[in-house]
């Protein structure tokens, strides 16, 4: 948690907003999976966050359902998803952590994921469908290991709703930019700067925007208001469109993190 705290102090020193990638493990495979995580933060990425996938990913849309079908039939298993933080954090030295949903976690064990996510290098864990009155067990497991609690907030929670989140968690907050599922859009809308407004009031916290943020015009437009710009969608379309050659879908996400990275970096023109 204190190298994700550490990478997020330094985008804001530099007067920019961090660059977050998203990509599911076993992704088109296991080894596949790690090398694209790798290629992510080797061109651009300040941070990566690995998907455990799921059978029931309600907050993902089609593109990244399809690419967690497609681990999912390859037989990753929590053991790969570790491995893929693992081997990313070691490759790069750079903050590593797994969004997944509640679920496999329990099923799992709360006390064996943490410990075996912080002793892969994890930095924390992004818990969409956790609700945070059902957090305490997982919270203390998380802190025991020095892993970072991220949870999500959308423009529908209320005021107190958001207080009540933000004061839960640790290392950054998400804040969903529009109500839906996950995927690339042609806007990401006014609402998510009134979220990241509303959710600054109530925390210190870095608040980082993800759902929708697709290409470079996009990333300039979030960072221009927010602590981070999550971009998952786009990186797995990228690896879909070349299916039977990682390679070249390699070096398009590459090419497309060289992109976020530049985005984020140039500030608004009076």
């Amino acid at each position: 948690m204190e190298l994700l705290e550490s990478v997020l102090a330094g985008a804001r020193a530099e007067n920019r907003a961090a660059l977050v990638g998203y990509l599911p493990a076993g992704f088109p495979t296991v080894d596949g999976g790690v090398e694209a995580c790798v290629a992510l933060l080797e061109s651009g990425c300040d941070i990566v966050e690995v998907g455990l996938p799921h059978s029931d990913p309600v907050l993902d849309g089609p593109v990244i359902q399809t690419a967690d079908d497609i681990a999912l039939r390859g037989g990753v298993r929590i053991a790969d998803v570790v491995r893929t933080v693992r081997d990313a954090h070691a490759a790069t030295g750079k903050p590593v952590l797994c969004m997944t949903y509640w679920n496999p976690v329990d099923r799992y064990g709360v006390d064996r994921f943490a410990a075996e996510l912080a002793a892969a290098g994890g930095a924390g864990c992004i818990l969409p469908d956790l609700p945070v009155e059902e957090s305490e067990g997982w919270r203390k497991a998380a802190e025991q290991h020095g892993l970072a609690t991220v949870f999500v907030v959308a423009p529908s929670s209320k005021d107190e709703r958001l207080a009540k989140i933000t004061a839960a968690g640790s290392g950054f907050v998400y804040a969903a930019s529009l109500m839906g599922v996950t995927g690339t859009r042609e806007s990401v809308g006014r609402e998510a700067q009134q979220l990241v407004a509303r959710t600054r009031a109530t925390t210190r916290l870095p608040v980082c925007v993800g759902l929708g943020v697709s290409d470079a015009a996009q990333a300039e437009e979030v960072a221009a208001f927010a602590d981070g710009v999550i971009v998952g969608s786009a990186f797995v379309k990228r690896l879909l469109a070349h299916p039977d050659d990682l390679a070249a879908g390699l070096a398009d996400v590459r090419t497309l993190a060289a992109e976020l990275a530049a985005g984020v970096r140039r500030r608004p023109t009076a």
